[in-house]
């Protein structure tokens, strides 16, 4: 089979970390191992990505960030397009990553009763409410004494939807609520550093500037999410190794 047009997976993640900086190699074995991919093989093994396969990536990541659909409803439209049914979900056009809609912008910049998640996100309430008593979202309170959900919270409460099919559930994120609360404090200090470095402190922040510090802010996010990667893969490989040795 020929390589022209194809991408390893190292390159596949490479070429969309730009717009999807949360995207990893074990991501992308993952929806493999869904059913949502399936790229070439190599007789060695390796896989091959095509852009077919590329497209069909964008929209998967595309639609848990921006839809906060399940992996679930979005591999059941996936599998309509296969079978050559219309898709009630669009794909990003000529590969390249959508836009949010005025659909999509307003859900983000709106606060959304509690009792509407069912509908929105497919989770129940008191999964909404366990993830607030674990200090993962806030919940706010409406003049009438409703409990609010921010709408920027949804791509996070879909994440932890996602993990609690693997038994960790919201109980288990407390330790990340501890962890982000005092990586924060790093985070600021190293751009207090960044900022003086570059100059410019005194005159004040400019759009320019803004920005230089959110592709600061987004490289150290996704630097600092691969030494804990790297370290966590470590200790459960030596885990099974002593497990196997005991044996």
């Amino acid at each position: 089979m020929p390589d022209a047009g194809y991408l390893t997976i190292g390159k596949l993640v490479k070429k969309l970390k730009p717009q999807y900086p949360d995207l990893s190699i074990s991501k992308v074995r993952y929806l493999e191992d869904e059913g949502l991919l399936n790229p070439s093989r190599t007789p060695s093994g390796y896989r091959l990505y095509s852009q077919h396969d590329m497209r069909r990536l964008e929209t998967i990541l595309y639609l848990q960030k921006h839809r906060f659909l399940p992996l679930q409803v979005i591999k059941e439209e996936l599998e309509k397009g296969d079978a050559g049914e219309p898709m009630s979900l669009a794909s990003p056009p000529n590969g390249s990553s959508m836009p949010m809609t005025p659909e999509d912008e307003e859900i983000a910049s709106k606060l959304h009763p509690i009792d509407r998640m069912p509908e929105l996100l497919n989770v129940s309430v008191s999964f909404v409410r366990q993830l607030s008593e674990a200090g993962i979202i806030p919940l706010k309170r409406s003049p009438h004494g409703r409990d609010l959900v921010d709408g920027k919270d949804f791509p996070l409460i879909r994440i932890c939807e996602e993990l609690r099919r693997f038994g960790i559930g919201p109980k288990n994120l407390r330790q990340y609520v501890t962890a982000a609360n005092r990586e924060s404090s790093m985070f600021e200090q190293a751009l207090g550093v960044y900022a003086r470095k570059g100059g410019g402190v005194e005159s004040g922040p400019t759009d320019e500037m803004r920005q230089t510090f959110s592709q600061a802010f987004t490289q150290m996010l996704t630097l600092t999410g691969r030494v804990r990667e790297a370290l966590i893969a470590r200790q459960i490989k030596q885990s099974f190794k002593d497990m196997r040795e005991d044996s």
